[in-house]
Formats: C-alpha cells, structure tokens, sequence
C-alpha cells in the first residue's frame, strides 16, 4: 500500500514538468516574436529569454527533486 501511495505522489510531482515545459515554449515563442518586430534589441532580449529559461528551468529541477525524494528517501 505504501508503495502505491510513493508512486502516485511521485507522479503528481512530475506534473509540473510538463508546466515548465509549456513555460519554456512561452519563453521562447515571445523571444522570436519580439526579436521579429524589433530586431535591433535582439542581444538584450537574448539575455532576458535566458534569465526566464533558467527560472522556468529551476521550477522543474525542483519538482524533479521532489519526485526523486518521495521514490526513494521516504
């Protein structure tokens, strides 16, 4: 019983990859659709897409962690 209830709650921890995975696609969608109207500011806006991948990015690394802790630490 406890085994089912570890991988079910690793389970719904993982959902929030697929969150992350939508928000980088955000990330990056915006980026090519503002480099398209102003390309002169493609370097700064480079920067700013990079800076929200990484916090998008450390959302799933948490959530990833979360999964791991409850397989195997619990």
């Amino acid at each position: 019983m406890l085994e089912g209830a570890k991988l079910i709650g690793a389970g719904a921890a993982t959902i929030a990859l697929a969150g992350a995975a939508v928000g980088i696609g955000n990330v990056f969608s915006s980026l090519v659709h503002s480099v398209a109207q102003n390309s002169s500011l493609a370097k700064q806006l480079f920067g700013y897409a990079i800076v929200g991948f990484a916090l998008t990015e450390a959302i799933a690394l948490f959530a990833l962690m979360m999964a791991f802790l409850i397989l195997f630490d619990f």
